[in-house]
């Protein structure tokens, strides 16, 4: 998951629905920080968010892991194992080893500027579980 665009706005504030998405994804997901605050395996996110969120949301957020990765985001993911990969500005060569490695539907492009963008990215990650379930 990155964080700016997807659990910050461009105002740098907690989006509406970031709270229920946390929550989500923390029961749902063994989540991983794919984002600048995280690079080379630094895991600042939680520094970097505490400014912006609340104890509750701070304590699930914890669970993430840091992702080393030093060019790519795409470094860090296991082309292995399904997963999804929520981020607002995927670079073309991003894009381009999603496409290599047959997973650029694990690719969940994030707008904030749509109305319940958060909410209704939620209704389709519950839907990708109902439908893995078979």
């Amino acid at each position: 998951m990155d964080i700016d665009g997807v659990l910050l706005t461009k105002d740098m504030k907690a989006p509406a629905g970031a709270s229920e998405l946390i929550a989500f994804v923390s029961k749902n997901f063994n989540c991983l920080w794919l984002t600048t605050h995280c690079r080379t395996g630094a895991n600042r996110a939680i520094e970097y968010l505490s400014q912006y969120y609340y104890d509750r949301d701070l304590s699930l957020l914890k669970s993430f892991s840091g992702a080393d990765w030093i060019d790519s985001k795409t470094e860090a993911i296991n082309w292995d194992k399904p997963f999804v990969w929520l981020e607002d500005y995927p670079f073309q060569f991003e894009i381009e080893q999603l496409k290599t490695h047959d997973c650029y539907d694990s690719l969940i492009k994030v707008n904030l500027d749509r109305q319940n963008e958060l909410s209704n990215i939620v209704r389709k990650l519950k839907q990708l579980i109902l439908e893995s379930k078979g």
